[in-house]
Parts: structure tokens; sequence; C-alpha cells
């Protein structure tokens, strides 16, 4: 049953620490049970405004051409807009027979495309803001981890296009703070050094001050960091494409 634009601009948006929102759809590829087809695997689930737009072209260009380097750190691409399936069908031919961006060309996008004409998994994941449009989804990022889980919600207005270098960023400081126990400090990269838990007590702070624990460093009792090397975090993290 359809809903209403009021109906639909009081869902409530879901959270970080959520489940990630049920649903089932017709993709590009296929129908979809969201999140159960993915567990096991973290996702990016994207919105985008349109069909057959710039900003949206360039990115699912971009998406496309860094899909193998998601899959190395077992993440899946799943999109989405409120248009139908044949004119997802008919914009990723235009973008693979026509399209050129940067050094891109004749991308083929095989990661579905998610049918959401009647907007009920844009509503239900509040990707419409009628603030900016009430017919088209803004361009929203869910993070969602292996136990169908949201872990990051980026959104972006309709005339900015996504920086993808910190999408894959997110997936990777996500992956080793689970990993590994630690916090990532700003603009953190593979390598760089990453924060340690708080202490949670007296004694364990003053040991940290005192250099008591081996390889940590504190500023303060509150701000310990330590070393992890690149190739730590990539053989924990990174599963092969």
């Amino acid at each position: 049953m359809s809903q209403t634009l009021e109906e639909r601009t009081v869902t409530t948006m879901p959270r970080i620490g959520d489940p990630a929102p049920e649903f089932t759809a017709e993709t590009t590829q296929g129908p979809i049970s969201f999140p159960g087809d993915y567990a096991g695997r973290w996702v990016i689930l994207f919105s985008h405004p349109a069909d057959f737009t710039p900003v949206c072209t360039t990115e699912f260009m971009t998406f496309a051409s860094m899909q193998e380097e998601f899959a190395a750190y077992n993440t899946a691409l799943v999109g989405l807009s409120v248009d139908g399936l044949y004119s997802h069908i008919a914009w990723l031919r235009t973008i693979q027979d026509k399209m050129v961006f940067r050094d891109m060309k004749g991308v083929e996008v095989t990661f579905p495309l998610i049918d959401d004409v009647s907007m009920e998994v844009a509503t239900k994941y509040g990707m419409i803001m009628p603030g900016e449009a009430a017919t088209q989804a803004v361009r929203a990022v869910f993070v969602i981890d292996p136990k169908g889980v949201i872990r990051t919600i980026v959104y972006y207005p309709l005339s900015l296009g996504r920086n993808f270098d910190e999408l894959l960023r997110v997936v990777k400081g996500l992956q080793t703070a689970d990993a590994f126990n630690v916090a990532t400090p700003a603009d953190w990269r593979p390598g760089e050094r990453v924060i340690v838990p708080t202490a949670g007590s007296c004694g364990t702070a003053k040991d940290r001050m005192d250099g008591a624990e081996e390889g940590v460093e504190c500023v303060d009792w509150f701000f310990c960091t330590k070393e992890l090397p690149a190739e730590d975090v990539e053989s924990a993290i990174r599963t092969g494409a």
C-alpha cells in the first residue's frame, strides 16, 4: 500500500547501531532480500536522486571502477533510486556504451541497483528529505556490518558528489577498530598510529603514564596511541576480491 507524502516524512530514520531495515526488492541483478542475502559481508547501501543525471553518472562509474577494491575488504555495493527497473537498465547501458569520466570509459555496473518507484525502501532508510526534494532520494550512504547492523551513515545534498576514497577509508577504519579493539584518529590511514581505549581505572591510567604498557605512548592519561603497521591491518581485514 502506497504512503502519502505526509506519512513518509514522519518515518523514523534508522540510526547507527540499529539493525538495517529489512526489505525485498527487484534490482538490475535480480531480486534481493536485504540484509539477509548479505549476511557475513559488509555492505555499502547508497542512494542517488535519479537515473540519467550527471552527478549520479560519475558516482556510478566510480563505484563500479572500485567494486573489486571494496570486494577485497569483504564489502558489497548496493545502489538505489526511486526510478524503475527499465530506466535503470537503460541508464547503465548508456554508462557502459557512451560515458567517459576522467580515465574511465566502457564501465560496466554489475552490482545491484534497486527499483524503488514506490519509495518504500527510501522511506525506511530516511532517504527522502522534503527540504531537498520530495520525490528524489538524497545521496545517502549506509555502511552495514556482517551482522546486519548499521555502522556509519553519511548524507550528501543532491548537488554534491561523494568522496569515494573516504568511503573506502570508512570501511577500513571500521574493520580495523573491530579487529584490534582500537579507535582511529582524524584522517587515519592504515599504517598510522591508532588510539587505544581510554583507561578505565586510576591504576591503568597511572601505569600508562609511567610507561608500563609496552608500545603505548600517552600524551595524557586519556590520550594514548600505539603503532599498528599497515601490513598487520591489511592481513587482518583484507580478504581478497
